[in-house]
């Protein structure tokens, strides 16, 4: 399956649009589940879907139609994170891996001082955790309760990134894990 990016005007043409599924939409697995109107306006203002430091692109597909949005975000960083999101009524349908590899795509042919590309997600969200693998992205971090949760205690945040050398060869370059010099990756208790 192919996933197009198709580059938003989230202040002009695209913000009537944006703002219905940003609104319409429940996000179980970001930081705030629900969007309202006033925040997801206020952001688009701000300029948190499209500035020097962000861009943001609906995700389409061929047999899916239109299904979701990514945004790219620390643009000014060589380091770029993203946040992809797909609607309700198209998730679990095989779109979160191919999304991935079209956005990692893009940004390695469309920026070419990244030599790195970052996400995150939280410890629960095993279908995001499965896309990150099924797309080639290495797990590097496991941050214990630092994802926050409306109503709950945080959860760890899981962070996963492909390098500009592996997305090149199709290859994957492990984490050395176990490299303590004092206790060889045992720990100390």
């Amino acid at each position: 399956m192919t996933v197009q990016l198709t580059r938003m005007d989230p202040a002009g043409a695209d913000r009537h649009a944006l703002v219905a599924f940003l609104t319409t939409e429940e996000f179980p697995f970001h930081v705030r589940r629900t969007i309202s109107v006033e925040d997801a306006q206020r952001a688009i203002d701000d300029g948190a879907w499209r500035d020097d430091d962000h861009d943001s692109f609906w995700l389409d597909s061929d047999e899916h139609g239109r299904f979701g949005v990514v945004r790219l975000e620390d643009l000014a960083d060589p380091v770029p994170l993203f946040d992809l999101r797909i609607s309700g009524t198209h998730r679990g349908r095989g779109l979160g891996v191919p999304a991935l590899r079209a956005t990692t795509d893009h940004v390695f042919r469309t920026m070419v001082d990244a030599e790195r590309f970052e996400g995150q997600t939280r410890e629960d969200n095993t279908a995001m955790r499965r896309t990150f693998l099924g797309a080639g992205w290495v797990k590097e971090a496991h941050y214990r309760a630092g994802w926050p949760v409306e109503g709950g205690p945080a959860l760890a945040s899981v962070g996963y990134g492909m390098l500009r050398a592996d997305w090149e060869s199709g290859t994957t370059t492990p984490v050395p894990w176990d490299d303590d010099p004092i206790t060889g990756g045992r720990g100390t208790r």
